[in-house]
């Protein structure tokens, strides 16, 4: 097995909560010399300097540095954020058994979490006497599941069923003697008592690489986190080249990025302006060469309903990554923005595929459109094609995480240069 495919595995394995992602994230730049710029400090680059900033614990923008003044910014947007089922406040509902009160995040497949064993991970505010300080925490454990209801009580649950989430998906965590148990496991974990949580559910099975060939991967929150990582490692491993290279994971794509910390924010925005007036660039001649590459996953054709895919334009697990296009912008790859992707893909050596949404059936949007709003550059929508988008355990190719590695690897040490109508590729 690649050893890669083991790296992205491991990296998975901890990402048990939008919180835990980011800081996968955070270690690995710290260990390749990053700096940390916190917002609310001024900020003293220097050139061939190595940093990253983050909002709210869920939302990161890196970048370097070059030794001379940059052609443009070469970008890359993911989300680490997945639909998932979030903690609500005073959760414990007590009675014949005692049960957990929470709330859907995101638009999910809900039956997937029926009938698998759960845990709890994420964020919480405890008092200290240096203040209000956050932690992270992850109990690990098989703590809580989602009961079905027996064929015997519901003969028509194979016909489609109307799950209610105010009933159907109130996760079982013991019988009627483990009333306030669940509120002293995560007060022990947080080290005291807790004044805020942010915390959410997550299955308990690993990610698998599998398959006769071990050609594909399945796991938990594969949307969005295998862009995640394959975007990561081509910007940690690309050569310095002569643009800035950025690196930005994004939260709330799930819920519409309009928070503190999605792309409708102005954390890009604001990240590049203090850069520029750091290094007394022009940002807005910078923007003018720049580019950004929107990376979350597409629609694999389904082997069992391929009826649901543009017949032309249906990507297949394992054959590269996926241009994704849209007439109505909700994705914002135009024909100039593939033709730069596709020549680094050529460069990289990667095969690429392309996804238009059946026209009966409207997609998504993704970050791409979203950010524009804020700093406006060519952009492609991209992609790798998995199965159950929005399930809690998703399936995709291993290889093709490894194909975006290569191709950021080539994006991320390249520069391009307008000139008339045309653009450059160093």
């Amino acid at each position: 097995m690649d050893n890669r495919f083991e790296e992205l595995r491991a990296y998975l394995d901890q990402a048990h909560s939008v919180y835990h992602a980011l800081q996968g994230i955070v270690d690995q730049l710290e260990r390749n010399g990053f700096t940390r710029l916190p917002e609310q400090a001024a900020w003293h680059l220097e050139p061939g300097g190595s940093y990253y900033v983050t909002r709210g614990g869920t939302a990161l923008i890196a970048f370097r540095i070059p030794c001379q003044t940059p052609k443009g910014f070469l970008m890359s947007a993911s989300h680490a954020d997945r639909p998932c089922f979030k903690l609500k406040e005073n959760f414990e509902l007590a009675g014949t058994y005692t049960r957990v009160g929470v709330e859907r995040y995101g638009g999910m497949l809900i039956a997937p979490w029926l009938d698998r064993p759960l845990s709890i991970a994420g964020r919480v505010a405890v008092d200290t006497e240096e203040g209000i300080r956050t932690k992270l925490i992850d109990l690990d454990q098989d703590l809580l599941l989602m009961p079905n209801v027996a064929i015997h009580m519901n003969r028509k649950a194979n016909e489609g069923c109307a799950w209610n989430p105010a009933v159907d998906t109130i996760p079982l965590a013991g019988d009627q003697n483990a009333a306030g148990k669940l509120a002293k496991l995560l007060e022990q974990a947080a080290g005291g008592p807790i004044l805020g949580q942010d915390l959410y559910l997550y299955v308990r099975q690993k990610a698998s690489v599998w398959g006769l060939q071990e050609e594909f991967i399945s796991a938990a929150a594969l949307d969005d986190l295998e862009c995640v990582w394959g975007c990561t490692q081509g910007f940690l491993k690309a050569a310095p080249g002569e643009a800035v290279p950025v690196l930005c994971v994004f939260d709330s794509e799930e819920v519409g990025s309009a928070s503190v910390q999605g792309a409708g924010s102005t954390l890009l925005e604001d990240v590049l302006g203090r850069v520029c007036r750091a290094m007394s660039w022009d940002l807005e001649q910078l923007l003018a060469q720049s580019f950004l590459v929107s990376a979350d996953n597409a629609h694999a054709v389904h082997p069992n309903h391929p009826e649901y895919a543009d017949a032309a334009n249906a990507p297949v697990m394992g054959q590269g990554i996926v241009l994704k296009f849209s007439a109505s912008q909700s994705y914002c790859t135009d024909g100039v923005a593939a033709a730069i992707f596709r020549k680094i893909c050529g460069r990289a050596g990667v095969p690429v595929q392309t996804y238009h949404n059946r026209g009966d059936i409207p997609g998504g949007s993704t970050l791409g459109r979203i950010s524009l709003a804020h700093v406006s550059v060519l952009t492609a929508d991209i992609g790798l094609a998995q199965l159950a988008m929005h399930s809690c355990y998703e399936t995709g190719a291993a290889a093709d995480a490894v194909y975006l590695e290569e191709a950021m690897t080539a994006y991320y040490g390249a520069a391009l240069e307008v000139q008339g109508d045309s653009w450059r590729l160093f």
